[in-house]
């Protein structure tokens, strides 16, 4: 058998011990033998029986660090699933990975960050598979609920310095109620799981959109910071002065428009898209992402959602080569949007071809930023680094 870098599975399943087995069973085909196993990574559907489904996984994966997280929708093998969990093992001659969970959001300051930046490249670093700089980079789970993402993200940027990160936040499949990251062994809410990845193969990572900016502002005039909530834009209730902009009424308000009409904040000449969660009782409107008083956000339009993605995709494998694998936090108001245009099969098979393995986040992170209605991840080339070759790359 041809020793291959990394193996992908998924399972329809519902019984968890089941589900688990065959991911096993499929990684360890895929890549000759457990014992070339480094490292998994997995994004599951919240509808499973969490608990047993962590104590599955426990079991079955041993001394093998496991990661991943609950979605708002699953990208497979096949492409888009739901009600599913999908993996990817890492093996041991191409990646080393070293993993830690935080679960003091509120308490996580840069002395930490930089303590388990540290312990985490040199986990890398022992494991001697690449030199540990240029070669690297992080993949960021986080409750999708906490409201800790900005904090956490920018404190952990800061930390890590020029390793790229790049992650998404834990989804429930599109309940909004209850989120979770796992790691040793348990599902956590309240938490995050933090995930250096060292490689022999060079990649990529990335964020991309597409949306582009029209002419119409609002201004933020009164918010709720704690709760992310504003109160007033061009100091009028939200709701209203977002409904005119809209040209719906503020009644109709709901997921379809906030993905059809969706909002950014410009940062020098990018726009960052932050979306609307929901309408509250009061006119005000709750964010995915933190909104401040005094920020104008723009309105944007959407450009065709594949295509997009398919040129950006494109131009990073003309870099890279065909990729291995392509890791890929897609936001579930992208799938809303995808759904919403009848484009599923065609998407799922656009997922298949660049080999996109991940999941529908609550919200994108890249570079320590929290972002929305984005696509945010890394391409994994095939070819191997020379011995004291470099192969990490980091894209806008």
């Amino acid at each position: 058998m041809i020793a291959v870098p990394l193996a992908t599975a998924a399972s329809h399943l519902k019984d968890p011990q089941a589900a688990v087995a065959e991911l096993a069973r499929k990684l360890d085909d895929s890549l000759g033998g457990r014992q070339r196993l480094g490292g998994v990574l997995f994004f599951c559907s919240a509808d499973y029986p969490l608990p047993a489904l962590g104590q599955a996984l426990a079991d079955a994966f041993g001394e093998v660090a496991v990661s991943g997280c609950t979605t708002a929708g699953e990208i497979t093998p096949e492409g888009y699933a739901r009600c599913s969990i999908t993996a990817i093992g890492l093996a041991r001659s191409d990646f080393a990975l070293a993993q830690v969970l935080i679960d003091d959001l509120s308490g996580f300051d840069l002395p930490r960050a930089q303590a388990l930046s540290d312990e985490l490249l040199s986990r890398c670093r022992e494991q001697a598979v690449a030199p540990v700089m240029g070669n690297s980079f992080a993949l960021t789970l986080l409750d999708g609920l906490s409201s800790s993402e900005e904090q956490v993200l920018a404190t952990l940027d800061a930390a890590l310095g020029s390793i790229p990160a790049f992650g998404g936040s834990a989804g429930d499949d599109n309940r909004l109620a209850h989120t979770y990251v796992y790691a040793d062994g348990v599902f956590h809410d309240q938490a995050a799981v933090v995930v250096v990845i060292n490689t022999r193969l060079p990649f990529e990572v990335i964020s991309t959109h597409h949306l582009t900016p029209l002419a119409d502002k609002l201004v933020v005039t009164a918010v709720d910071r704690d709760s992310r909530r504003v109160l007033e834009l061009n100091a009028e209730p939200a709701a209203e002065e977002y409904a005119r902009l809209a040209g719906v009424a503020s009644e109709a308000l709901e997921e379809a428009v906030f993905a059809r009409c969706p909002l950014a904040v410009r940062i020098g000449e990018a726009h960052y898209v932050r979306s609307i969660q929901r309408v509250n009782a009061d006119a005000s409107l709750s964010f995915y992402c933190a909104v401040e008083t005094g920020i104008v956000l723009t309105a944007m339009q959407a450009t065709p959602i594949l295509a997009q993605l398919e040129q950006r995709l494109a131009e990073v494998e003309a870099r890279l080569g065909p990729p291995a694998l392509t890791i890929g936090c897609d936001c579930f108001l992208r799938r809303m949007e995808i759904e919403a245009l009848g484009l599923e099969a065609e998407a799922s098979r656009l997922l298949r071809h660049h080999r996109v393995i991940g999941f529908n986040t609550y919200g994108e992170q890249h570079h320590g930023m929290h972002i929305n209605q984005t696509f945010t991840g890394v391409v994994i080339g095939q070819r191997r680094l020379a011995a004291d070759g470099t192969g990490g790359q980091d894209g806008a």
